[in-house]
């Protein structure tokens, strides 16, 4: 019964959300799987307890996901035109989050921080 009661105050803290993390408006910086740097913006809205929606407006292209936070972890996947992208980024306490992604069948990563404006 300990147990039990143990593991049931604990799944509040596994499920919920990084307190930096937040819906708004980010700076988005990174690097595409070939290298290139790259610059744009993206919209976070927070949709559930732990989950999002994402925009990201980047070269003129637009591209929607949906995404997932797990204490400091936030992790997307995306719309890639005739793939599917995904992304794992970490949460820092001042809300900027840096990671990597790809693109299912892809050979390489891209990198990228999300800086809350």
């Amino acid at each position: 019964m300990r147990t039990l009661a143990a593991a049931l105050i604990a799944l509040p803290l596994l499920a919920a959300p990084a307190a930096a993390q937040r819906s708004g408006t980010y700076e988005v910086t990174g690097t595409t799987l070939d290298g290139r740097p790259y610059s744009g913006v993206a919209l976070l809205r927070q949709v559930g307890l732990v989950s999002w929606q994402v925009l990201w407006s980047v070269g003129g292209a637009e591209i929607q996901g949906v995404g997932m936070t797990a204490g400091n972890v936030f992790s997307v996947a995306f719309d890639a035109g005739e793939s599917t992208g995904l992304g794992i980024y970490t949460i820092a306490s001042d809300g900027t989050m840096t990671g990597q992604w790809t693109v299912v069948g892809a050979p390489a990563l891209g990198t990228e921080t999300l800086t809350p404006r």
